[in-house]
């Protein structure tokens, strides 16, 4: 018998999702008993709002939404991105620019598909989502990484950039408010990475999904804003999950030129054809109606991250940078590693995730999951009371 052919090699070498890894660990062991506080999704723990699951109880009433829709997306979903992103990114485009996606996660994918060639190099700032790397490698792309530590906020700069620019770069990845460091780029910043990218030719993957999500007065601002000239170049990636608490509804989109849309369409007419329609009018509801409950979990977050920020640089060896993005802390734990801690001596923040649900029982997602040991990802997007349990639990493990 002639032994079976072998799997795909580019399959077989994808990672699994750290961050899903971590959390499905800590969900089975809650599911098993153990009392685990895990911050490790980064999912809101709200409801989505009532009017939007509304929409889309009423939707089930319509049969035509019970039939094949167009494949990039209902024309007037298209038409609600397209005033989103004008009045949140700075930029006009067509509807005829815009994609709906089954969740960002196929945005980014597509995005990295419509504009990598086998061999192209995709400068990729660390600490980066761990989702990245792989949908690049999946466009036969090469990741390069560029990483930025903690005493620059977790932000790269143009000299670091153009470093590490060869003449095989092609694409650049940006991201602000970032996961995993919820680091915001200030809008010199950002004009400077713009102006640099327009300068070479480099095509622009802007990842979008947590900018209604900022704090202290601050607006993330979208680099398609602060050089005009970047948007010939540039492709949004966005979607409701976050600001809304709709992660399970699984709707995103891309933003971009149309030549680069089209071949994303293309693809995405013989990938998945259209998004659910009853996720589309929710998203539609979600776009286009009231913003009170999407506020109020703002200011929610914004207390959770003070709180989350002040209780873990009480920890003698973390260091906290102040995010003002998303809802993830990134602090520096390098002062933990190589110290005993209740017998044991972690050397990486693999082996001290580990030894922190081992003996506190708080899950948490290392490092190496988004670049460089050294660094753990706190998600701050659960309860209040958990988050300040945990926390404690984390505050007596490691008293001096």
């Amino acid at each position: 018998m002639t032994e079976r052919a072998p799997l795909s090699r580019k399959l077989s070498a994808i990672a699994e999702s750290a961050t899903l890894k971590v959390d499905a660990k800590a969900k089975a062991l809650q599911a098993a008993g153990r009392p685990v506080i895990s911050y490790a999704a980064g999912e809101p723990d709200f409801p989505t709002p009532q009017f939007i699951v509304d929409a889309a109880a009423a939707a089930l009433t319509d049969p035509s939404n019970f039939r094949y829709t167009p494949a990039a997306g209902l024309p007037v979903l298209r038409e609600a991105i397209a005033a989103k992103t004008l009045r949140d990114s700075g930029l006009e485009v067509d509807p005829s620019q815009v994609i709906v996606t089954n969740g960002g996660k196929q945005a980014v994918y597509q995005a990295f598909q419509a504009v990598v060639n086998p061999g192209d190099e995709v400068l990729l700032p660390a600490p980066y989502w761990t989702t990245y790397p792989e949908a690049i490698a999946l466009a036969d792309g090469v990741p390069v990484e560029v990483f930025a530590g903690a005493d620059q906020d977790y932000k790269v700069t143009v000299e670091q950039l153009e470093a590490a620019r060869t003449d095989r770069t092609t694409a650049l990845v940006f991201v602000s408010p970032s996961n995993p460091t919820g680091a915001v780029y200030t809008p010199e910043e950002t004009r400077a990475i713009g102006e640099w990218a327009v300068e070479h030719g480099i095509w622009i993957i802007s990842d979008e999904i947590y900018q209604n999500l900022v704090y202290e007065g601050v607006r993330a601002v979208s680099i398609v804003e602060a050089v005009p000239d970047a948007a010939a170049q540039t492709i949004l990636v966005n979607g409701v999950a976050k600001t809304y608490a709709m992660t399970g509804w699984r709707l995103g989109w891309m933003v971009g030129p149309k030549d680069a849309i089209k071949v994303a369409a293309n693809l995405q007419s013989h990938l998945c054809s259209n998004v659910n329609n009853i996720a589309q009018r929710a998203a539609l509801a979600a776009l286009s109606g009231p913003q009170s409950e999407a506020e109020q979990m703002r200011l929610a977050f914004d207390r959770r991250r003070r709180l989350i920020v002040s209780e873990l640089s009480k920890i003698d060896g973390v260091t906290v940078p102040n995010p003002l993005g998303a809802f993830y802390a990134y602090p520096d734990v390098r002062g933990l590693l190589g110290r005993e801690w209740q017998g044991a001596t972690p050397t990486t923040t693999l082996e001290l995730a580990d030894l922190i649900l081992e003996k506190a029982e708080v899950a948490v997602v290392p490092g190496e999951a988004f670049g460089p040991s050294g660094y753990l990802r706190l998600s701050y997007a659960l309860g209040d009371d958990a988050l300040l349990e945990g926390i404690r639990r984390l505050q007596d493990l490691f008293a001096a």
